[in-house]
């Protein structure tokens, strides 16, 4: 029987200087989805989201949990029921800083892949957005 592999949960935080409301559309909808996180993003009803990627992989999402200007919770075709990706705006309460705070789940040896992944996405969403 194949050996299970380990999974693990990556939770990232990166400063963004941008308006919460306006971060929001870039992380919860497939036209501002697209702009910076995958190469096409359609959606099949309010919840069903497509990505395509530059390799030319294609994946389902759900989008399980919005709140508006906060956080977008999606969930993975193919992956365990409690696993998702998450990315929610954090905002300082005392200085008003913007993060985006990402979460996801990997293979325990795709970790360090996934984290370098992440940082070259969020590079690519301050220069959309001009942070």
């Amino acid at each position: 029987m194949p050996k299970k592999q380990s999974r693990a949960q990556v939770v990232l935080e990166f400063p963004i200087n941008c308006s919460p409301s306006i971060l929001y559309n870039y992380i919860s909808n497939a036209s501002g989805l697209q702009e910076w996180f995958a190469h096409k993003v359609t959606t099949k009803s309010r919840t069903d989201f497509v990505f395509q990627f530059d390799d030319g992989q294609e994946t389902k999402a759900t989008l399980l949990k919005s709140v508006n200007n906060k956080l977008a919770r999606f969930k993975w075709e193919n992956t365990t029921e409690d696993e998702y990706m998450e990315m929610e705006i954090i905002v300082d309460e005392l200085t008003e800083d913007v993060a985006v705070k990402i979460t996801e789940f990997c293979n325990l040896e795709e970790k360090r892949e996934i984290e370098e992944l992440w940082h070259a996405q969020l590079e690519i969403l301050r220069d959309v957005v001009g942070a």
